[in-house]
């Protein structure tokens, strides 16, 4: 609800912006936390094991990240589609970034790159009849699911 309220960080900074440490110490969404970007469970997921793959530093656009930056966080997409292959055995994927909120990103002044599992006839009658998305397992459970399936 905060998210669809508006309401920001008490700090009233970029909810993506985080710092290695904090990131290995948020144990609650954090799927990986790598040395330039991190993973992160989407709060707000379109299916089950839907993750967000994003740099540390607060960049809006692809050409603002340098060569090592946008390695890192290629890497982490691939590593994040291995991952949710072996922990849910989806049909496909959606791999993508939405720059800029005429492009539908939520939060436009941090670039991050959406990897969600498909599977053929995901979809259900909920979000057409209840403008609401019924999902089968906990947030809890999906991220033990994916580190439990993190390559390497």
């Amino acid at each position: 609800m905060a998210y669809v309220r508006g309401e920001t960080r008490d700090d009233g900074g970029c909810p993506f912006c985080v710092t290695v440490e904090l990131a290995r110490a948020m144990p609650e969404l954090i799927v990986h936390a790598g040395r330039l970007a991190y993973v992160t469970l989407n709060l707000y997921p379109y299916n089950n094991g839907h993750v967000l793959v994003l740099p540390y530093r607060h960049a809006a656009d692809l050409d603002e990240l340098d060569p090592d930056e946008a390695g890192e966080l290629m890497s982490l997409v691939v590593a994040s589609r291995v991952a949710l292959q072996g922990a849910f055995g989806p049909d496909g994927y959606n791999v993508g970034m939405n720059l800029g909120s005429a492009a539908g990103a939520g939060i436009p002044g941090h670039l991050h790159f959406h990897v969600v599992p498909r599977w053929a006839g995901d979809t259900n009658f909920m979000p057409v009849t209840g403008d609401v998305k019924v999902m089968p397992e906990t947030l809890e459970q999906t991220k033990q699911r994916l580190i439990d399936a993190w390559p390497g």
